[in-house]
C-alpha cells in the first residue's frame, strides 16, 4: 500500500492560504481522497533534469507571511539566509496534482519541487538521501509538511529520484542562497557530497576532471590501481549491495564494472578502474545524467 505523503499539506492559492490552511483539519471530500503515485507515470522521469537554480526575488507577504496550521504558528524566513536540516521526508502525488500551491504555482507531481514550512518562497534546495547517496535540486514552492518529525514534503518526481517512494525516509537538505547560485559553487559541492559524508579510505585521493569522454574500462579488480567512480559508501554491506542491484537494473551498461570495496570501515560501491582521470569523469557524468546520483572520482595508487 502506498503511503499518504502528508496529512495536511498547503496546496492553495496564496490569497486564500491562511483560511484554507486553518480548515485543513476538517473532514471533507478532499481529505478523504487517498494520495499516491500516478497510475501511469512517464517513463523518463529519472532522466529529466532537476530545476536550474536561479536568483528570484523573495516575495513580501503572501506565502511568506506568518501563518497558523493545526494550532501551530509558523514564521517563514524573510531574508536570503542559509538553512540546513536533517530529518524525515514525505511526498505527495496525484491527490494534489494540478492544484495551486501556497506560492500560487500549480502543483506538478512530475516536476522536481517540494514544500517546506519556513523557507522563503520561492527557494531552491539540495536534498540528499544518505542511504543511497542520491541527491536532487528541488524548487521550494509550497508549504508543509505539518508533522513535527518531518522536514520536507517532496513531489512525486523528487521522491522517485531520491528513492524514497516507499514511505517517509531520512534526508539531508540545504537551502541554496542567492550567493550560492550566483557563484555556482553549489555544483562543486554537489560533486563531492557523497565522498564528503564519509572520509575516503587511506591511499585514495579525490580528483575531478572532465576533459574527454570515457572509453570502455577493463573488467574491474577491487584492489587495482587507477581511477574509480565512487557511487556510495555504507557502514553495512547490504546498503552497497542494494545500490549495486538497483544500478544494474537501471544502468545495464554499467553493471559489469561495479565493485563493492571493503576498506574495513566502509563498504564502497565503485565502478572501474579507468586508465585516465578523464575516462572516469566522463563515466561519472554519464551516471549523473541517467541516475540522478552524484558520483565522485577517486584515484587508487
Amino acid at each position: 500500500m502506498h503511503p499518504r505523503a502528508s496529512d495536511c499539506p498547503a496546496r492553495w492559492l496564496a490569497a486564500a492560504a491562511l483560511t484554507l490552511l486553518a480548515a485543513c483539519s476538517t473532514t471533507g471530500p478532499l481529505d478523504t481522497q487517498r494520495d499516491g503515485p500516478p497510475a501511469q507515470p512517464p517513463s523518463d522521469l529519472m532522466s529529466r533534469p532537476d530545476p536550474e537554480p536561479r536568483v528570484e526575488p523573495l516575495r513580501v507577504g503572501g506565502p511568506n507571511k506568518p501563518y497558523r496550521v493545526l494550532g501551530q504558528n509558523y514564521t517563514p524566513l524573510a531574508a536570503d539566509v542559509p538553512l540546513a536540516e536533517s530529518g524525515l521526508a514525505s511526498w505527495y502525488g496525484r491527490k494534489f496534482h494540478g492544484r495551486p500551491t501556497a506560492s500560487g504555482e500549480i502543483y506538478d507531481m512530475y516536476a522536481t519541487t517540494a514544500a517546506h514550512r519556513t523557507m522563503p518562497l520561492p527557494s531552491y534546495a539540495l536534498v540528499r538521501n544518505p542511504a543511497n547517496g542520491r541527491q536532487v535540486v528541488v524548487r521550494i514552492n509550497d508549504r508543509g509538511p505539518f508533522h513535527a518529525d518531518r522536514v520536507i514534503d517532496l513531489s512525486y518526481a523528487a521522491a522517485l529520484k531520491l528513492g524514497v517512494l516507499r514511505g517517509v525516509a531520512p534526508v539531508e537538505l540545504r537551502r541554496l542562497t542567492h550567493d550560492d547560485i550566483r557563484s555556482g559553487r553549489w555544483r562543486s559541492e554537489t560533486a563531492v557530497a557523497v565522498a564528503a559524508a564519509e572520509a575516503p579510505a587511506p591511499g585514495i585521493a579525490i580528483a575531478i576532471d572532465d576533459e574527454v569522454p570515457p572509453t570502455q574500462p577493463a573488467a574491474p579488480t577491487a584492489a587495482a590501481s587507477g581511477y574509480w567512480v565512487q557511487l556510495g559508501a555504507f557502514r553495512q554491506r547490504q546498503g552497497a549491495h542494494d545500490l549495486r542491484q538497483q544500478l544494474a537494473r537501471e544502468l545495464s551498461w554499467l553493471e559489469p564494472w561495479l565493485v563493492i570495496v571493503d576498506d574495513r570501515t566502509l563498504f564502497r560501491l565503485q565502478a572501474g578502474p579507468f586508465a585516465t582521470r578523464s575516462e572516469a569523469q566522463g563515466t561519472a557524468e554519464r551516471i549523473r545524467d541517467a541516475a540522478s546520483l552524484q558520483p565522485v572520482v577517486l584515484q587508487r595508487r
